[in-house]
């Protein structure tokens, strides 16, 4: 039986990581060489194989540099001195993301009775 937390994959190319964030090559080496915590594998030829721990490490950059829009010296400083903090932040930031397009699909679907339809349940109840 699969454990529901384990990877299927070990490890992942630069391109698929590069995808998963809407983002580029380039700027996932970038940002390899201002982030120390930031260290892929390197296979043969220097092709990088990314762990589930360095997709965290750029899912944390992410957040703190395109959505929170800190600075790369301010984003690294952060991850060097709260990591966990910072960690926990953005779990609560992406689970409140999650019950609003929760909220947000609730209201649409209501939003799609019609007038006659709510009478009608108001009758049945």
């Amino acid at each position: 039986m699969l454990k529901k937390n384990k990877p299927l994959k070990l490890y992942y190319s630069i391109s698929e990581v590069a995808r998963r964030f809407d983002g580029n090559e380039s700027l996932l080496r970038y940002w390899e060489k201002e982030f120390p915590q930031l260290r892929p594998k390197k296979a043969g030829r220097g092709v990088r194989q990314y762990t589930e721990e360095d997709i965290e490490t750029v899912r944390l950059i992410y957040h703190l540099v395109k959505e929170r829009g800190m600075t790369l010296p301010g984003a690294r400083k952060r991850l060097h001195d709260n990591k966990g903090q910072t960690v926990d932040n953005l779990d609560v930031v992406e689970r409140l993301k999650a019950i609003r397009a929760e909220l947000v699909a609730m209201r649409d679907a209501l939003d799609s009775f019609t007038y006659s339809q709510v009478e009608e349940l108001k009758k049945n109840l």
